[in-house]
């Protein structure tokens, strides 16, 4: 047995089928004295009347202009939980896309920008990933608008559904009327069911003009068959021939709209208007009217027509001037691109091809799409190639910031050197290095530069303060060791008296101020080296390079290193002593061996070697001990 819902269903689908039968013979009729072209004109407006009526209740209300692109992501979503908060859902359309479509661009940009990043830290691609608390709210909100204007819209069809039987109900009255109504009553029962009609909203475009066409024709059977009351239909048929009139008036004058969409659109609202609004006008005249509003409407449609011609000649031409375009994409040659500034160079070429192609003119969606992806495929060929270079570039970027940060550290590991002249070499050549190396990651650009131009600032700074700051005296005790300093480099084959010449000669010519104490530096790696050729036991060597160093610092009253140097010749003892004794005790291990076991002979060489090293960091402690400082 069939539900309740389903034979309404049912009737109302017979019924559907009936109003048809008669629209087609109803239509026969009309077309009998129509010509092809004006028929096809009346056609197209009737259809574009019907999908207008279907969402005349559902129209969206004109609002302001919110430029969204100027809102932050937080303010995007609050706007976007204000809109479907304050209005219907129907009527929100155009915000909601608005919306969305600044929302996506900013966070698109963000996400580009986290990805980015994340590549620069050395990530891999497949494993970023990234949340935003703001997007969930967003998503939800999205998801919420959606499942509002789904429910709204179900409500819709069954509310055209529930028209669309009342207006059918309205038809087969109207037909009972005609064939079994008192003529007493028959015209004020007329009336009524033409104010029923007009209260009916709006019916699914499928049905608008079937229902209609049907409605008016028996609209017409009724004037036609109406014998009483021929006053009313006298003035009804008049009432309605001028305001027809006045229609065909208006219709004329709109073929003089310069704007054709503006004329189109008005069109239909005086079509609108004479199906809905007005009756019928007496049989005699009814193909006059008729052919007279037909005529406008044809006119309307043929300058229309003729605009759509011309429009579709101009998007010709649009797209073979963007397809230009895409051939100087996919021709355009990068493989001589080696550097970064080749690159920006081609980026910049291919913006320019870019504008000229959005400058070509707009297409509508059926006509751009093609070319469209034509546009997309030429400029990902581009794209890949420069994102292959960037990621190569990237990798270097990341061994290039590595070079930079070593300097960075040699630097700031000098800027409180007082040895000016080796340090001021050794800065200039950093600096000079830090230009041969080439870019790093923009996020770390500004930072490193300013630590490596703090640190070599730093220094130079310093070094400029202590030139200016030594006074004449001090000038000439430099200037002398430095030429004294000169004439120890030539020095060849010395002997021991005359390397002690040597030494008491260049500590009469003066002490150097703090910071020229480097220069003395340079004078005992001299000495040293000197001392180093002399046949001599490498003993007596040893300690006359420690007795020349001491006596230096004392003659210079430097007791700090005085005392550093006293504590690390007590290291050396204990460290000695300790490995003495280490080893005394692993030769008790050795008790059951022969004297002459090569491990044991092993372990008493370096004992004996231990031995003679403490001897002589014992001599250097008692000799530091009896300076007097």
């Amino acid at each position: 047995m069939l539900e309740k819902n389903e034979v309404n269903v049912d009737k109302t689908e017979k019924k559907v089928e009936e109003v048809l039968n008669e629209t087609k013979k109803v239509e026969a009729v009309e077309n009998l004295e129509k010509t092809d072209d004006t028929v096809d004109a009346v056609d197209e407006i009737e259809k574009s009347i019907a999908k207008d009526a279907e969402k005349n209740s559902d129209k969206e209300e004109e609002s302001d202009v919110v430029d969204y692109t100027k809102l932050s992501l937080e303010d995007l979503v609050l706007e976007l939980k204000k809109t479907l908060s304050d209005n219907p859902v129907q009527k929100i359309k155009t915000q909601v896309e608005g919306i969305k479509s600044a929302f996506n661009q900013k966070f698109g940009a963000l996400l580009a920008e986290k990805k980015a990043a994340f590549l620069e830290e050395g990530g891999n691609s497949i494993d970023f990933q990234f949340s935003s608390p703001i997007k969930t709210d967003y998503n939800t909100l999205l998801s919420d608008y959606k499942k509002q204007r789904d429910a709204h819209y179900n409500d819709l069809d069954k509310q055209l559904s529930s028209n669309l039987d009342k207006r059918l109900s309205v038809i087969e009255q109207l037909k009972d009327l005609i064939e079994n109504a008192d003529t007493a009553t028959m015209y004020k029962s007329f009336r009524e069911l033409q104010d029923s009609w007009k209260t009916i909203g709006p019916v699914s475009k499928n049905h608008y003009n079937d229902t209609w066409k049907t409605y008016h024709h028996h609209v017409e059977r009724f004037y036609d068959l109406l014998h009483l009351s021929n006053d009313f239909r006298d003035l009804d048929f008049k009432h309605n021939l001028e305001e027809k009139l006045k229609i065909i008036e208006k219709a004329n004058a709109l073929a003089e709209v310069a704007d054709i969409n503006i004329a189109f659109k008005e069109l239909q609202d005086l079509h609108k208007i004479w199906k809905e609004d007005i009756g019928p006008v007496s049989q005699e005249m009814r193909e006059d009217v008729w052919g007279k509003f037909s005529e406008a409407t044809k006119k309307i449609h043929d300058r229309r027509h003729d605009h759509f011609r011309e429009m579709r000649s101009k998007h010709q031409e649009i797209i073979e001037n963007k397809l230009v375009v895409v051939e100087k994409l996919n021709a355009y040659d990068t493989a001589n691109n080696k550097t970064h500034n080749d690159w920006q160079k081609s980026i910049k070429d291919i913006e320019e091809l870019r504008q000229e192609y959005f400058n070509a003119g707009k297409l509508p969606y059926s006509k751009s799409e093609e070319v469209w992806q034509k546009f997309k495929a030429a400029t990902k060929k581009f794209n890949s190639a420069k994102n292959v270079f960037y990621k190569h570039e990237k990798n270097d970027q990341q061994d290039n910031l590595k070079k930079k940060m070593a300097l960075i550290e040699l630097a700031e590991s000098l800027k409180e050197s007082d040895d000016w002249e080796s340090s001021t070499n050794t800065l200039k050549k950093i600096q000079a290095d830090w230009k041969k190396i080439g870019h790093v990651p923009r996020k770390f650009s500004d930072d490193i530069w300013k630590r490596f131009k703090a640190a070599c600032n730093h220094y130079f700074d310093r070094y400029h303060d202590q030139k200016n700051s030594l006074n004449k005296e001090q000038q000439e005790v430099v200037d002398a060791k430095k030429e004294f300093l000169e004439t120890v480099k030539e020095l060849k084959d010395p002997t021991k008296e005359g390397i002690f010449e040597i030494i008491s000669n260049w500590r009469s010519l003066g002490a150097l101020p703090r910071n020229a104490r480097h220069i003395d530096g340079k004078f005992n790696k001299l000495i040293d080296r000197a001392l180093s050729g002399l046949d001599l036991d490498k003993n007596e060597v040893a300690m006359l390079k420690f007795t020349h160093v001491v006596d230096s610092l004392a003659a210079d009253n430097d007791v700090r290193k005085l005392d550093s140097e006293q504590m690390f010749v007590r290291k050396k003892i204990d460290e000695v002593v300790k490995e003495i004794q280490q080893l005394e005790n692993n030769l008790g291990f050795f008790s059951n061996a022969t004297d002459d076991n090569p491990l044991v002979l092993n372990v008493k060489n370096r004992v004996n070697e231990f031995k003679v090293d403490l001897a002589i960091w014992k001599e250097k402690l008692s000799y530091i001990k009896k300076l007097d400082y």
